[in-house]
């Protein structure tokens, strides 16, 4: 009888058990679930340039990174950690490296040279730096190679005439680098570091993204207003796609079937099929729109509006702006370029249970990690009401957006606790 009774305690209480580490499983998944990805936006600034960090599930400020000169160029590592930040005023030569868990400046990388963009192998161990035009670099422009692990430069590689902005394929074998002032895309083998081929473009090329498939490479042409598309097996233009007036940026969503293109003159975003090669919709922005970038799950795309001193988004699914980013007392002064971190990075659940708990107590972040003239509070205004741009809800689709992100987790651990009752219930 006493064995038989030790039995069922003992399967009650392994059950128990299981039951609570299932809870505990799905809980840390709903949380990963709800957790928005964060936008890093570069920004010019008044006294210093800023980073300012966004959260893409509200559209609100939840910190800002003070950043030495003129930050332009900016990436994020795969895994969601690092920010990496190019200096692009007169005299710097520095690549600035943000911890994304804490939002500080980690480390100053310097690079030797002009640095203008920045991109990150998909391993995440080596940086690329394109370093601008300068008399010095007798008219020939070097690429500067980071290795993240140490923050110092470890390589350069000698490209083509004042090469703008560089890109990986997925499976970090190439790269393609553009070059402004020779209307040329150079491919770069990354084992040697040699270029390998020279691909014609359009006029002027500037920005780069390649498709998730690795398949494609888009080119930027400012000076010809178009898109050059970039066979990877064969390293030549399939197709031209005209866009808008000042082409400078490109995004690919993560489906690889749409890009988007902000024109700096016509003040609008070009959206574009990938399978044909056609653009499919126009949507006007702010004022001189520099950068763009696509959220994971393909729903927002962010724009930098440079002169607006603001960042547009757009919902992609009607093609039309619905929110402006809510900057609280601060102003974007010429906000340049947008990256936004991969969903899978437990950093981003860190952050946004902490900006969700000072929005909770008092609708402030304090600013720590600002110059001395700045130290006081962040007041960061959580209405909506500045967030929208039109009457299309956006903060009520924040909302569902919210609900559906946490319900599934909540509805699964209710089933269990029903469950366990009703075994209980069975058992007696």
């Amino acid at each position: 009888m006493e064995e038989i009774t030790y039995d069922k305690t003992y399967r009650e209480h392994t059950l128990i058990k299981v039951l609570g580490i299932t809870s505990l499983a799905i809980l840390i998944l709903a949380c990963a679930a709800g957790a928005a990805p964060f936008a890093y936006v570069t920004s010019l600034g008044v006294d210093t340039g800023t980073v300012f960090v966004i959260d893409t599930a509200t559209n609100n400020l939840t910190a800002v990174v003070p950043v030495e000169g003129w930050p332009f160029g900016v990436v994020i590592n795969p895994a969601g950690t690092k920010v990496y930040v190019a200096d692009l005023s007169g005299t710097s030569t520095t690549v600035s490296v943000i911890d994304t868990t804490t939002n500080t400046i980690e480390a100053v990388v310097d690079v030797g040279s002009y640095p203008r963009e920045v991109a990150v192998d998909p391993t995440g161990t080596r940086v690329y730096v394109t370093n601008r035009y300068s008399v010095g670099d007798n008219d020939s422009n070097n690429v500067s190679i980071i290795d993240t692990s140490t923050n110092s430069v470890v390589g350069t590689v000698n490209v083509g005439l004042s090469t703008y902005n560089v890109a990986f394929t997925p499976d970090g074998k190439k790269i393609y680098a553009t070059n402004s002032r020779n209307n040329t895309t150079s491919v770069i083998d990354v084992t040697t570091n040699k270029v390998t081929a020279t691909v014609p473009t359009g006029d002027h090329p500037t920005d780069i993204a390649v498709s998730p498939d690795g398949n494609k490479v888009y080119i930027t042409n400012t000076g010809s207003n178009d898109l050059s598309v970039i066979d990877v097996t064969t390293n030549k233009v399939t197709a031209t796609v005209p866009v808008g007036d000042g082409p400078c940026g490109v995004a690919v969503t993560l489906d690889g079937k749409k890009a988007y293109v902000p024109n700096k003159r016509s003040n609008t975003v070009s959206v574009i099929n990938a399978t044909t090669n056609t653009v499919t919709a126009t949507v006007p922005v702010g004022i001189t729109p520099l950068g763009v970038a696509v959220t994971p799950d393909g729903n927002k795309v962010y724009v930098t509006n440079a002169e607006s001193g603001n960042v547009s988004v757009i919902d992609t699914a009607t093609n039309k702006v619905t929110a402006t980013v809510n900057t609280g007392k601060y102003y974007m002064n010429y906000p340049v370029e947008v990256v936004i971190v991969p969903f899978m990075d437990s950093n981003m659940t860190d952050q946004s249970i902490g900006a969700t708990s000072n929005a909770t107590k008092n609708s402030e972040i304090e600013k720590t990690n600002l110059s001395s003239s700045e130290k006081n509070a962040v007041e960061l205004n959580n209405s909506n009401n500045n967030n929208s741009e039109s009457n299309n809800g956006s903060s009520s689709n924040g909302n569902e957006s919210n609900k559906n992100n946490s319900t599934p987790g909540f509805g699964l651990l209710g089933s269990l606790i029903c469950l366990y009752g009703g075994w209980k219930r069975g058992k007696k």
